[in-house]
C-alpha cells in the first residue's frame, strides 16, 4: 500500500480521567482519522487531525435519508507492554458489508487497518489498563453530498474516533436483566437488520426506554413477522444454555454478524461444548425456564464482550436463569475471550493484530 496517511498533532492535550470515571463513549482521545471520497477522485486525503467538530452542509445526505453505517473495536495494553487490536480484519470485512447494503463505496481493507493502527499509535496513551477498561475505536462513513433526493450519495467521509472507556453496562460482569420486547420490532430479512447501519439503533431506542422504565438493562428483539423467535439483544447477540447445549440464532439477514459472537462460537467448539445456530422460539425458552433445563443466557458484543443474562421478562412473566448468577460457562468465556484481547490468555486463533 503506497498511500499516506498525513499527520497533523494536536497543541493541546485532554486531562486524563480517572478510570471509575470513564464511562463509555463519554471521553474521547486528542486525534482523529478522517477521509474524503468523491465520485471524481475516490478515497483520498487521508489524515490524522486533533479532534474536533466537522462541518456539514444542512442538505448533507446523511441527514435526510440516513446512509451511514459504522463499526466498534477495541485496542489493548498487554502485560508486556504491546498494543493490540481484536481481530479488526473482521470488523473492516463487516463495514464493507454494511457499505455494500447501503450504496456506499467499499474502504480499502489495508488502508483502514493502517488507519486504525495508526490512530492507536497516535494515542496510544489514551488506552486506559485497568481490568474491564479499553480503548474503543469507533469507524463510521456518512454521506456528505448537499444535495436532496432520494439516491445514493456522490460524497462522503470516513472517520475514526476513538473513546477511553470502562464497563459498557454499569452491572459490568454481573447479571443484567433484559425485557423481551413483543410490540416493536427492530429489522426483517431483507431489510438492513444485517448492516450495522445508525438506523437499525434508532429503531429501537423507544423500545430500550420503556423497558429502562421498567428497570431492565436491554430490549431482547423477536422476529418481524411472527413475533415469536428470538433475534438480538439491542447491542449484542445472544445465546441460551439449555442443557448441555448452547443455542444462538441463525444468522437470517435481520441480525447483525457479530465477530464477538463468532469468537464465542469457535471458542466453545474447540472446548467441545455443542453449539446451536438455528431458529429459537420465545416458547422454547419459556418451556426451558420451567423445567428447569434454562441454565444460563449471556449476550455478546465489542462492547460489553460477554454479559450473563440474569433475568428475562416476556408479556409479564418472569423468568430467573441460573438464581440470577453468572453461570459457570459464562465465566469462562469472559475470562478467555478478555484475557485474549489483553494478553493475558494464549491466542491460539491468531484474533489478535499488533500495533
Amino acid at each position: 500500500m503506497n498511500v499516506t496517511i498525513s499527520v497533523f498533532p494536536s497543541a493541546a492535550k485532554k486531562p486524563k480521567i480517572p478510570a471509575s470515571r470513564l464511562g463509555f463513549g463519554r471521553v474521547f482521545t486528542d486525534h482523529m482519522f478522517i477521509m474524503n471520497y468523491s465520485a471524481d477522485h475516490g478515497w483520498h486525503e487521508p489524515r490524522i487531525i486533533p479532534y474536533q467538530p466537522i462541518a456539514l452542509d444542512p442538505s448533507a445526505k446523511v441527514f435526510h435519508y440516513g446512509q451511514t453505517v459504522f463499526e466498534g473495536l477495541k485496542a489493548h495494553s498487554t502485560a508486556d507492554g504491546r498494543t493490540v487490536l481484536f481481530r479488526p480484519d473482521r470488523h473492516i470485512e463487516r463495514l464493507n458489508r454494511s457499505n455494500y447494503r447501503l450504496s456506499i463505496p467499499p474502504i480499502d481493507g489495508e488502508l483502514a487497518l493502517e488507519a486504525i493502527k495508526r490512530l492507536v499509535a497516535v494515542d496510544r496513551d489514551w488506552i486506559p489498563e485497568e481490568p474491564g477498561t479499553a480503548l474503543y475505536i469507533r469507524p463510521f462513513i456518512i454521506a456528505t453530498e448537499p444535495a436532496l433526493g432520494v439516491a445514493p450519495s456522490a460524497e462522503y467521509r470516513f472517520i475514526i474516533i476513538m473513546s477511553a472507556v470502562g464497563p459498557y453496562y454499569e452491572a459490568g460482569i454481573n447479571p443484567v436483566k433484559i425485557y423481551v420486547e413483543s410490540n416493536y420490532v427492530r429489522a426483517v430479512a431483507g431489510g438492513v437488520g444485517a448492516a450495522k447501519a445508525a438506523g437499525n439503533y434508532a429503531a429501537g431506542l423507544l423500545a430500550q426506554r420503556e423497558a429502562a422504565k421498567e428497570g431492565y438493562a436491554q430490549v431482547l428483539w423477536l422476529d418481524g413477522v411472527h413475533r415469536r423467535y428470538i433475534e438480538e439483544v439491542g447491542s449484542m447477540n445472544v445465546f441460551f444454555k439449555i442443557g448441555d447445549t448452547v443455542l444462538t440464532p441463525a444468522l437470517n439477514g435481520s441480525i447483525l454478524d457479530g465477530v464477538t459472537r463468532d469468537s464465542v462460537i469457535r471458542l466453545l467448539a474447540s472446548w467441545g461444548v455443542r453449539v446451536e445456530e438455528r431458529q429459537i422460539s420465545i416458547d422454547e425458552l419459556e418451556r426451558a425456564s420451567l423445567d428447569g433445563t434454562l441454565a444460563e443466557a449471556f449476550g455478546t458484543g465489542t462492547a460489553a464482550a460477554v454479559s450473563p443474562i440474569g433475568e428475562l421478562c416476556w408479556q409479564g412473566n418472569v423468568w430467573s436463569i441460573g438464581n440470577g448468577r453468572t453461570g459457570t460457562l459464562t465465566a469462562r468465556l469472559y475470562e478467555t475471550l478478555t484475557g485474549i484481547q489483553t494478553g493475558k490468555a494464549p491466542d491460539p486463533f491468531g484474533w489478535t493484530v499488533e500495533v
